[in-house]
């Protein structure tokens, strides 16, 4: 009997398992009204988001970071080289100087210049609108903060009366004060002042924010990299919805950078400036008493001058005494650095540079130290005392402080053996001086005490020079490439992403949800889905049908459901061909109650008994019967009567009704309390033996096969069962019912109907009215596109 399915073009075990792109795409293209509706949705929020989101601009600058190994020494300190004053042995670290520009004493700076933590707003419909600068109606300055504003936000209103009154208002808009333009205000926020501006608004909401919060925020927006890996050029980047404010910003913070890399680089020159003026005084003083003492000495004495042999040793003597100063001057310097490291208070000053030390190494570490001392000052203004970074710089300072304490002690060492040999020196020529008479003697010690003095204020004159001259050319570390610039187009939000993305959001969106609800959705649908769950060959689908009859088909009737039934007629002569008994008997059964046994039945056997043949409708379902029910008939004497009652005949049970000619029905009766048993009996097989006699088909209402074993006890009477299966109502995992019964050849000569079918699923095959079994589907909006002869 399985032959039979060969005869079926519909059932293809092979294939099942092949995934029918056409089918997906248009499962989905049944819900286009659903995706153009995603897209409309997403495209409007998008284009509020645009119209009432705050656009930010981008602004852009670069400069060079001065480093002297890799820049060489400026053209306008060339002339002051020999000077000793800037040597070219620093060397600016490119990361470092990136962590300067950002740190929190550079950026505080540029807040307080540019008043950063008071921000002016023009309120519109929807949003805020920042001004600032010439583009805000009012300007304010403080003069002092209240301490509320040092730790959270504070917003007020200035309502502007006329060109030279206002009023203070919170933020409701109630009134606190009103006051005049440019008079100082004291108020509970502190001493401030608001000047007008020309441009013309009513009313402006004025935000002060705590300095340590706008810090917070320029350090976390401004970006500052180098062009590449070894290069000393860097790039500043910064985003903000005012572009002006961005520009300003970066051009302040360069600014400011710079300012603080002078006043590091002149905080060396002003201690060496303070340390030369002390001395300069002190030797001043003496140096006038001396030259006082000549003045009278020659006055009494009556001394002209001396002889050219006393010059001569003068001469010598002067030699001796310059090396003397110097050795004095240096020994001096030494001890009064090595009190300055050794005092508590002053540990942390810089040192004097440029004083005349022979010894490189001492001033090369004098200068070390001063960088070190220059980094734990920045680093201090921006972290905690306990900070570890901190903390490791002032472990270098005691490293180094130890190292040069270490070093000035040797090097005093060797000044006082030097000095001593000079002083061994300078007895010999006194000594040669001695035979010289009395007043050219008492001169000479005059003199000689001089020109000390004398030597030592013009060596200490030209070092104040210097450090004068150092002071005054002292350059930035940072050189200006680009000043701040930034077009005036938003970088964000940027319009093309953003209906890029509520486009593709419009069509995902819909995508997903019907694909979750796909996936979730477990109930038969179509044909595909039967094909691809059973090899149980098809017999053929039914439409939902768009009348209320029960009885859809008739002679003059064309509907789709009614050539459902046709074409499923047609397929059961196949499903028969080899059957060759006169009559035949087809059983109806489905899974559960409710999937339309009664209605196919019913409609099968019409179709037929329409084609000339002699049909009889059996409803066989004792427990729960359904034909009289379904064609509205009053409950009568069936097939349950016939069993318990011998006396009953059959023509007794048949009935026929006028919708359908040629068809007689016989229900099932009263509801018996033992139906499987009533099956069991000998009256059922003399029933289906009178009844294959008197008709050509009978068609049989089965009890559903997954409820009760009724159907499976009557089974064997039956030539062919026809399997429901409602669509968009049967769990697919119930398949497995029908697939079960036809692999163990419970149900002989088993075929699928498919009831109650949504033409909309059915992906373009259809039933209907031109005498050939097929509808003219009309064609999908998006084929009526692309066609040629739309």
């Amino acid at each position: 009997m399985q032959h039979s399915q060969n005869y079926l073009p519909s059932h293809f075990n092979n294939g099942k398992n092949d995934i029918n792109i056409r089918a997906e795409i248009e499962k989905y293209l049944r819900y286009w009204k659903w995706f153009a509706l995603g897209i409309i949705v997403s495209i409007s929020l998008a284009f509020m988001y645009l119209r009432y989101t705050t656009p930010t601009y981008s602004a852009n600058a670069s400069i060079l970071i001065k480093d002297n190994k890799k820049s060489g020494l400026s053209a306008e300190l060339e002339a002051f080289k020999d000077l000793g004053i800037v040597g070219g042995n620093s060397l600016n670290n490119t990361d470092n100087e990136i962590e300067i520009l950002k740190s929190r004493k550079i950026i505080g700076n540029v807040v307080d210049s540019l008043k950063l933590d008071v921000y002016h707003y023009i309120s519109g419909r929807v949003r805020q609108r920042e001004v600032y600068k010439s583009s805000s109606p009012i300007q304010i300055d403080f003069i002092s903060k209240a301490e509320i504003l040092k730790v959270k936000d504070t917003i007020f209103n200035i309502k502007i009366i006329d060109e030279t009154k206002f009023d203070l208002a919170n933020t409701d808009g109630e009134k606190i004060s009103s006051h005049n333009f440019n008079d100082i205000i004291n108020s509970d926020l502190g001493v401030f002042k608001v000047k007008r501006t020309n441009i013309d608004e009513s009313e402006i909401v004025v935000r002060v924010v705590p300095k340590s919060r706008v810090i917070d925020s320029y350090r976390n927006r401004i970006n500052i990299s180098p062009v590449n890996k070894n290069s000393s050029v860097l790039i500043l980047k910064l985003k903000d919805p005012v572009l002006r404010k961005a520009e300003d910003v970066l051009n302040e913070l360069v600014k400011q950078y710079n300012i603080d890399a002078i006043n590091d680089k002149n905080q060396v020159s002003q201690k060496t400036i303070e340390f030369i003026n002390a001395r300069l005084n002190a030797i001043g003083r003496q140096l006038s008493i001396i030259q006082d003492s000549v003045k009278e000495f020659k006055v009494s004495k009556d001394f002209t001058g001396l002889p050219v042999e006393v010059e001569l040793a003068l001469e010598t003597l002067k030699e001796t005494n310059q090396d003397v100063i110097k050795t004095r001057t240096q020994l001096s310097l030494a001890k009064w650095i090595e009190e300055k490291l050794g005092d508590e208070v002053t540990k942390f000053d810089v040192l004097p540079t440029g004083n005349g030390f022979e010894n490189k190494a001492i001033s090369d570490a004098i200068e070390s130290f001063n960088q070190l001392i220059s980094q734990r000052n920045l680093t201090k203004e921006s972290a905690g005392s306990k900070n570890p970074i901190l903390l490791q710089i002032e472990g270098q300072i005691n490293n180094a402080r130890s190292s040069l304490l270490r070093s000035l002690s040797n090097i005093s060492k060797s000044l006082e053996l030097k000095l001593n040999e000079l002083q061994k020196e300078e007895r010999k020529i006194l000594t040669k001086v001695k035979s010289i008479p009395e007043n050219e003697r008492g001169y000479i010690d005059i003199a000689r005490q001089q020109e000390i003095i004398s030597g030592l204020f013009q060596y200490l004159l030209r070092k104040k020079e210097e450090a004068d001259i150092s002071l005054a050319v002292t350059v930035s570390n940072a050189k200006i490439i680009d000043v701040a610039y930034g077009l005036n187009i938003p970088v964000s939000p940027k319009n093309k992403i953003v209906y890029l993305v509520a486009l593709f959001l419009g069509l995902i969106i819909p995508f997903v949800i019907i694909y979750i609800f796909d996936v979730l959705d477990t109930k038969v649908h179509n044909k595909n889905d039967i094909e691809s769950q059973l090899s149980v060959p098809f017999l053929g689908d039914v439409p939902k049908s768009e009348s209320k009859e029960k009885v859809v088909i008739g002679n003059d009737v064309r509907s789709s459901t009614a050539e459902a039934f046709r074409l499923i007629r047609t397929n059961l002569d196949f499903m028969l061909a080899s059957n060759r008994k006169q009559s035949k008997s087809i059983f109806v059964t489905s899974t559960t109650s409710g999937e339309g046994k009664s209605f196919i039945s019913i409609n099968i056997a019409a179709t037929l008994a329409l084609s000339g043949k002699k049909v009889l409708l059996m409803g066989m379902d004792l427990r729960a019967p359904k034909v009289t029910e379904y064609l509205g008939i009053p409950d009568r004497k069936g097939v349950t009567n016939y069993i318990t009652n011998e006396e009953i005949t059959l023509e007794e049970l048949i009935f026929s009704i006028p919708e359908v000619k040629g068809l007689d029905i016989i229900a099932s009766g009263v509801i018996p309390p033992n139906p499987a048993e009533l099956l069991m009996t000998k009256r059922i097989e003399n029933l289906f033996t009178i009844v294959k006699q008197e008709y050509d088909i009978v068609i049989v209402d089965t009890a559903p096969v997954n409820l009760v074993t009724d159907t499976l006890l009557i089974g064997k009477y039956a030539d062919m069962f026809m399997y429901v299966v409602r669509a968009n109502y049967l769990d697919k995992r119930l398949l497995a019912v029908p697939q079960e019964l036809y692999n163990e050849k419970k149900l002989p000569n088993m075929a699928i109907v498919l009831n109650d079918t949504d033409p909309k699923r059915s992906y373009g095959y259809g039933y209907g009215g031109y005498g050939y079994g097929y509808v003219v589907v009309e064609k999908p909006w998006y084929k009526k596109i692309f066609s040629r002869n739309s």
